[in-house]
């Protein structure tokens, strides 16, 4: 789905931004136009980062014994 028209940034697009590590809506803006229009995708983008955040795999490092 599209989510920035103004800038044909889909809802895929942003979560594969997020794998890479972008966290925020302007580092998404500076990466992929998004919101730098009109604006108006900017929570959706916002909420759709926070979903992909949340659905990321988190690691737990164990110290090794010797």
């Amino acid at each position: 789905m599209y989510v920035c028209v103004c800038n044909a940034v889909t809802d895929r697009a942003i979560r594969e931004a997020s794998r890479r590590g972008i966290r925020t809506v302007d580092q998404l803006a500076m990466e992929t136009g998004l919101g730098t229009c009109c604006g108006s995708c900017r929570p959706m983008a916002d909420e759709i980062l926070a979903e992909s955040r949340v659905s990321e795999p988190r690691f737990q490092f164990v110290a090794a014994h010797a």
